[in-house]
């Protein structure tokens, strides 16, 4: 009995080692000189560094959206909309390796998706492809929101935004998300807009997220997402 317990507790420490965040100079660096301002902006509006946070990706308008579920809360409240810098492609998902499309669907950023050595500065790998990706064979891999604003694929922020995105992403881990969720989607599904892409070669795609971006724009909290005989589903 002694040696079970025993061998259950070194993978236990083992699991919890394989999940430890990644840190390095210049990442340490950059949490250290960010979070101060974003703790006063964070409790201006009645959040904390380390609550839980959420990624939304909106590639028409060119905006990454953090939001924050404060602590005793169920809904998310919008923090910040950073200025996406430059991503590539146009609307509509990556597919194959070298389209230069970046990403749109589902995704969800853990610790072992930190590269604080990112030749970009920092980046955070949003896990492309995902089930769906890989259910439909598409190709490709390093998909990332990172700095240097140049990008082929990824979506690249300015240096000082990745050092507040990652900053932000880097706390809520820190302090017990074991991950967050990115939506990346080409603009905002209201019904209006989808109205408007009909014709659109993507249009059954961007039908199966609609769902996805409905469900938090009317509960204020991110759909647990599954993928079900090649479609997305929520729950």
């Amino acid at each position: 009995m002694k040696h079970w317990f025993l061998i259950i507790i070194a993978c236990l420490a083992f699991q919890a080692k394989a999940q430890k965040l990644p840190n390095s100079a210049r990442s340490k660096k950059a949490i250290a000189a960010n979070a101060p301002d974003l703790q006063k902006a964070l409790k201006a509006k009645g959040m904390s560094l380390g609550d839980p946070i959420f990624m939304r990706i909106f590639k028409e308008s060119n905006e990454l959206e953090i939001w924050i579920q404060p602590k005793d809360q169920e809904k998310y409240s919008l923090f910040k909309t950073y200025k996406i810098c430059y991503y590539s492609g146009d609307l509509g998902p990556k597919t194959k390796q070298g389209d230069g499309q970046s990403p749109e669907g589902f995704y969800f950023i853990n610790a072992g998706r930190f590269n604080p050595w990112s030749s970009f500065h920092l980046s955070l790998n949003m896990g492309y492809p995902n089930a769906y990706d890989r259910g439909k064979k598409y190709t490709g891999n390093y998909l990332m929101i990172h700095g240097n604003c140049v990008s082929i694929g990824c979506y690249a922020m300015t240096d000082e935004g990745i050092e507040e995105i990652y900053t932000l992403a880097h706390k809520a881990v820190e302090s017990g998300q074991s991950y967050f969720r990115v939506h990346s989607f080409p603009f905002r599904m209201t019904n209006e807009k989808m109205a408007t892409q009909t014709d659109h070669e993507w249009y059954a795609f961007w039908q199966n997220l609609k769902p996805g971006y409905d469900w938090f724009e009317e509960k204020g909290t991110p759909p647990n997402v599954e993928v079900v005989k090649g479609k997305y589903t929520f729950n």
